[in-house]
């Protein structure tokens, strides 16, 4: 399934926050979005997923225009998890990645209990929370909670994952393992990954592509590419050292800030 993005504008208070401007998603790789604060990176991913319609261009799913699609025809294809979710107190890991299955419901029909209940299952079993199916979810880590909400996207089947700075508020431990989960789904399930990420090295070191956001207009090409010390000072005001690591991969590692 293709998601292509076509002349994208977004101005928010009159503020011009990207201006005509074409990402490009291939499809099956894991592309990193990255940017300055408030260069529009959420913004981007909201309309992609068709949760945001204040936008001149357009965006297709699978060739068709993505404003006449439903949204339940839209999530069967594609999922996003947004930084955050309210989630009831007394809702148990399963019960959570069931609510995944919404596409495939509506009110004349329950779906197909046999199949909801084997898919909800089985995404349990692909972020490794087997354990904890009846473990209430604000009873979690925060990177169980994480795992958990990954899988309940996965409980969708979609074709495409959008993530919005998964990583957020968790330890380094965590952060390496939800990044290492994302890759997994990206390369094992051959789905298409768009994640909006922080850091840097996250981007250098799991992205196939990287997409750039800053003063309304975009990079966007390989990370070793795109991701340099001169970017760096460009895009972020930031100073920075790149390295090799044990691993050969290319590492930043900012040292100042430059002063504008």
């Amino acid at each position: 399934m293709k998601l292509e993005a076509k002349n994208i504008s977004v101005s928010i208070a009159g503020k011009n926050i990207f201006s005509n401007i074409t990402p490009l998603f291939p499809e099956g790789s894991c592309t990193a979005i990255i940017g300055p604060n408030g260069a529009g990176k959420s913004t981007l991913l909201k309309i992609l997923a068709a949760l945001n319609t204040n936008y001149e261009g357009e965006i297709f799913l699978g060739g068709e225009n993505i404003r006449k699609l439903s949204r339940k025809k839209i999530a069967r294809h594609l999922a996003i998890l947004p930084q955050t979710m309210q989630i009831p107190p007394d809702t148990t890991v399963a019960r959570l990645v069931d609510f995944g299955r919404f596409p495939y419901r509506n009110l004349f029909s329950g779906g197909n209990p046999k199949e909801d209940i084997e898919i909800t299952e089985w995404a349990i079993s692909v972020v490794k929370l087997e354990k904890f199916k009846d473990r209430q979810v604000n009873s979690l880590s925060g990177g169980e909670r994480q795992r958990a909400r990954i899988a309940m996207a996965l409980a969708q089947r979609p074709e495409i994952i959008l993530f919005d700075e998964p990583t957020t508020y968790l330890d380094i431990s965590h952060q390496l393992e939800v990044m290492q989960l994302i890759r997994l789904i990206n390369e094992k399930f051959k789905m298409t990954v768009i994640t909006v990420l922080h850091d840097i090295n996250h981007a250098l070191q799991y992205a196939d592509k990287v997409i750039v956001l800053s003063g309304g207009k975009i990079l966007q090409g390989a990370p070793k590419n795109i991701i340099n010390a001169e970017m760096l000072v460009e895009v972020f005001g930031v100073e920075a050292d790149i390295f090799t690591n044990s691993r050969g991969a290319s590492i930043l590692s900012p040292i100042s800030i430059i002063r504008r």
